[in-house]
């Protein structure tokens, strides 16, 4: 409902300066098409067929910026009130004398109250036009972005073992299937010898969850695919998800381990579950899952944490763990640069590779867009990553 409040104060500020009936008619279909489009998304409206990218990103863009819009809509307005209130009071204390000079003052001051109504009514629609299309151009592009990490514990038949992360795709949300099909021959193209996925599969519907499992599915590697969960991958109905993944035989931990000879040595993974909540208790919590967890632990293998939250850094640097794979930040979202933006003022680790008394770890960018924000990404390009492991 906030959205559409926002939308009606916009309009009104826009159409108090304007007299056109033709302007009349063009925001009332804008106004009536967001209000539509804010009222499916509360509702939950299953539509026919899934509306393209070219409807949604837009109604997307708007409501998020919408207060920034209202503020730029409101202010023109309120100046141009005063000014001509101001301009009133003046003239009724004029004499005939002035009638001539006050009717010209009287008609440039309209001339400027239907300027200021018309770049009122025009910029913020202009603004979401032009969001929108660079949105629809970051949809269409996927990078590879490369890391090597050299890890003094790795053993010496690892040296040089290679690793697919892919993240956060977020099927069913704005991710185009020109960048799915390029995940999955990017992914194929690397010849890994690992795949890890480190959550958000699907979106919110468990109804786009097959065509995830296809994906995964047609990714190769020489010794299998792993993966955990996200957060998006449990609003739907988490124990289905889960039930759905597994029963399709795809290696799915949660709160558990799994080991794979990987050039005749052991390589374990260890996958944590999803957790609700943030700050102080997320961290404690995290820390007694990961507890649980290295229970399981095999202490001749390799071990990989696989984590949606990358804040699970700090649980597997107290357990001594070499090597954290990780997503859920989006690469911080919008970056002035690589540690300036959002992602800091909200993670403590969001892109790249970080060390922590000597444990590691990689956050990746992630490969899809989420459709509660808009889809622009700055300086936190999508991206499939490849690891190579070496020993230090």
């Amino acid at each position: 409902m906030a959205g559409i409040a926002f939308d009606t104060i916009w309009c009104l500020a826009a159409l108090r300066l304007l007299k056109n009936r033709i302007w009349w008619g063009v925001l009332t279909i804008f106004l009536a098409g967001q209000a539509v489009a804010e009222f499916s998304l509360m509702r939950g409206w299953d539509w026919p067929v899934r509306l393209p990218q070219v409807v949604i990103v837009p109604v997307v863009v708007w409501h998020f910026f919408a207060i920034a819009f209202v503020l730029v809509a409101a202010t023109p307005m309120g100046i141009a009130w005063g000014r001509r209130k101001i301009a009133s009071k003046r003239n009724l204390t004029k004499g005939r004398e002035a009638s001539v000079a006050g009717q010209s003052n009287e008609s440039r001051a309209l001339s400027r109250r239907q300027f200021l109504g018309a770049c009122t009514a025009v910029a913020p629609p202009l603004f979401n036009i032009g969001v929108t299309g660079i949105a629809l151009a970051q949809l269409q592009r996927l990078r590879v972005r490369r890391f090597t990490v050299s890890i003094p514990t790795l053993p010496r038949a690892l040296d040089g073992l290679t690793i697919a992360h892919v993240t956060d795709v977020h099927l069913g949300g704005l991710t185009t299937s020109r960048v799915l099909k390029q995940m999955v021959s990017d992914t194929n193209a690397l010849q890994p010898d690992l795949i890890v996925m480190t959550g958000d599969l699907i979106n919110y519907e468990l109804s786009d969850l097959q065509e995830g499992i296809g994906l995964l599915k047609a990714m190769n590697s020489r010794y299998g695919l792993w993966m955990v969960e996200g957060n998006h991958d449990t609003f739907d109905d988490g124990d289905e998800f889960r039930r759905r993944v597994k029963a399709a035989g795809l290696q799915l931990l949660c709160d558990e381990t799994a080991v794979v000879q990987a050039r005749g040595y052991p390589v374990q993974f260890l996958g944590l579950k999803w957790l609700d909540g943030g700050g102080p208790q997320r961290d404690w919590l995290m820390r007694q899952q990961l507890r649980a967890v290295l229970r399981e632990r095999q202490p001749d293998a390799f071990p990989i944490l696989l984590a949606h939250h990358p804040h699970a850094l700090d649980a597997a640097a107290k357990a001594g763990l070499p090597l954290t794979l990780s997503g859920h930040t989006h690469g911080g979202f919008w970056m002035l640069d690589n540690k300036h933006g959002v992602g800091p003022a909200v993670f403590r680790y969001w892109s790249g590779l970080y060390n922590k008394h000597g444990s590691q770890m990689i956050v990746a960018n992630g490969v899809g867009n989420w459709s509660s924000i808009p889809p622009i990404r700055v300086n936190a390009p999508a991206e499939v990553v490849h690891i190579t492991l070496r020993c230090g």
